[in-house]
């Protein structure tokens, strides 16, 4: 069983939940001019309101008020048993409130913030200079509109996550809809050819021991037929779309900033001179490595160099996850398939080869090669 890695906050957020961590200096300078339980009570709540501000980042829905509420009362007790510059600790909330996607849920989260500043603001306001009014004021201004700001950012954020699941959707469905035009192709193409050699091959059969002469005819028609037959699958090949090394290596490269995973591309991506259907093999080969990476090699990197010989071209994928004795869910090893048998087999139809060792230090290091011009095989077919 694997263990789960701990994580103080979403590895999405970056370093921007760090940061806010410092402005909690703020409450425990204030803090040092207490002595006694007073004291103890105030570092307990203090660090009590670490705990809500980095469940916040984890729990939703009705956890997520729960926790955001547990944060509100800990500001409003500070705020007015030990000193109202700890109001300023309510910025933290804001951007809380800001999470909010439905407008019922964000005006009740709001009107409770507004009156936790409001009524404390109010009750110190009798006993301060107007000094330090006007210095609490303009900043609890702020603080009453930026969740307003932070949740128009936020639903933008959103609208836009929901535009790249759109994408990958239509995406699927032109992959759907290009392989059902590619079956129906195939079908109407090849359909009749095929029968048509299975029944002379049938003739052919009968009339070996019977008829020499005819049998050769009938064995140079099938010939014939199935040279047209080849020509007919290549114009439908070349009528299709190939997806190009570069072109792979942008989708790749969203695949692996997605997952987190730094990519260092090295070499001309243009591969040109390279024919459109070496280029979609291997376009193919990426993407199968690229895949295998972010699902199984726990890496946190990932190089893809491309380098062209006079004779071949050559893409090395590298990473450094945990390597080739990395399992799966179901206890294969990561050397033991994961789409490796499929990348041969693609590259053996342009006559060409896959290695794959373990990496200098870490991780995996798996290398295609394939020649930039492929000879032409007995039966006629090129690549």
């Amino acid at each position: 069983m694997t263990r789960r890695q701990f994580r103080l906050f979403p590895q999405r957020f970056g370093f921007f939940p760090y940061m806010w961590l410092l402005y909690l200096l703020f409450p425990v300078i204030n803090l040092q001019e207490e002595h006694g339980i007073k004291l103890v009570l105030g570092a307990v709540m203090l660090a009590l309101f670490v705990v809500t501000y980095r469940q916040l980042y984890w729990v939703t829905g009705r956890n997520f008020t729960l926790w955001l509420a547990l944060q509100v009362l800990i500001i409003v007790i500070l705020s007015v048993a030990y000193t109202p510059y700890d109001l300023f600790m309510g910025f933290f909330t804001s951007n809380f409130i800001g999470w909010y996607t439905k407008d019922k849920h964000f005006k009740m989260a709001y009107s409770a913030f507004a009156a936790m500043v409001l009524v404390p603001l109010i009750m110190a306001t009798w006993g301060m200079a107007i000094g330090d009014l006007v210095f609490l004021y303009p900043f609890m201004i702020i603080m009453l509109v930026s969740p307003f700001g932070i949740r128009s950012l936020y639903r933008k954020r959103m609208l836009e996550r929901e535009l790249d699941q759109a994408n990958e959707v239509i995406k699927e469905l032109v992959k759907r809809e290009e392989r059902m035009r590619i079956a129906r192709d195939l079908h109407d193409t090849l359909g009749h050819t095929l029968s048509l050699i299975t029944l002379k091959s049938q003739l052919v059969e009968k009339l070996a021991a019977k008829d020499t002469v005819r049998t050769q005819a009938e064995a140079r028609e099938i010939q014939r037929i199935s040279r047209a037959a080849l020509r007919q699958v290549r114009e439908l090949v070349s009528e299709m779309r190939a997806i190009s090394v570069a072109e792979e290596l942008a989708e790749v490269g969203e695949m692996l900033r997605t997952a987190e995973i730094v990519l260092e591309i090295e070499g001309d991506t243009v591969l040109e001179g390279v024919s459109d259907l070496t280029q979609n093999i291997l376009s193919l080969c990426i993407k199968e490595a690229v895949t295998n990476i972010v699902k199984h090699s726990e890496a946190d990197w990932c190089r893809i160099a491309i380098a062209m010989a006079e004779g071949d071209v050559q893409i090395t994928i590298e990473d450094n996850g945990v390597g080739l004795h990395s399992r799966d869910p179901e206890g294969r090893g990561r050397s033991e398939g994961n789409g490796i048998k499929g990348m041969a087999e693609r590259l053996s139809l342009i006559d060409g080869s896959i290695t794959l060792r373990s990496g200098a230090e870490r991780g995996a290091v798996l290398t295609a090669v394939v020649p930039r011009v492929v000879k032409e095989r007995k039966d006629g077919v090129t690549a």
